[in-house]
């Protein structure tokens, strides 16, 4: 069974090449991209050979594409929780998971990494959350980052806060690990998994 994509879109295409979409939508433009647009609509894809291509071409490492799996990293000290995330990701099949256990490592670990998506628990040991985000947030180079924020806290005024921060969600713990899965989803636009 291939999870592999055979035709991204504009969008999809950017985060693989780890650019941004106006690049991607520039050189499919100027022809430097091939690809074709969806009939009736503005829509643009692009087939994953000439995506392949196209990165070879241009230096761009192709390891994104290659796997086609996309990176998650997980922070958070509780590891019994983390494990299980782990694992469910892992068995999902989709996904290469990287961990780290406090906000300065994961700060060191989102730079080297680039993670498609950051699963960050709000109360680390060393730092909070909400600065994590805002460092993420702060580094042009990871504007494509997704971050997740998960807690046990439920004052609303400190989820806005983490929202304002730059968080894309926010998901009370505790949480069903599907509902956790179905979020990072619907943030990286991929499809919910066939039932095997």
């Amino acid at each position: 069974m291939s999870n592999m994509k055979t035709v991204y879109t504009t969008g999809e295409a950017a985060r693989i090449c780890k650019v941004s979409q106006q690049t991607i939508i520039r050189c499919f433009d100027s022809g430097q991209l091939k690809g074709f647009r969806v009939p009736g609509s503005k829509f643009r894809r692009i087939p994953r050979d000439i995506l392949y291509k196209f990165m070879k071409e241009n230096g761009i490492p192709t390891d994104a594409l290659e796997s086609g799996k996309r990176k998650a990293l997980l922070v958070d000290d509780d590891t019994e929780l983390v494990e299980m995330i782990r694992d469910h990701l892992e068995a999902d099949g989709r996904f290469e998971v990287r961990v780290a256990n406090n906000g300065f490592e994961a700060g060191m670990m989102v730079k080297e990494y680039h993670p498609d998506v950051v699963v960050l628990d709000v109360m680390l040991p060393d730092i909070n959350g909400k600065e994590v985000c805002q460092r993420i947030r702060g580094d042009a180079s990871l504007s494509d980052v997704r971050v997740i924020c998960i807690s046990g806290m439920v004052e609303e005024d400190k989820i806005s806060e983490l929202l304002a921060a730059g968080a894309n969600e926010f998901l009370q713990k505790p949480f069903e690990l599907d509902q956790l899965v179905e979020t990072m989803f619907r943030q990286l636009e991929v499809e919910p998994a066939i039932a095997r």
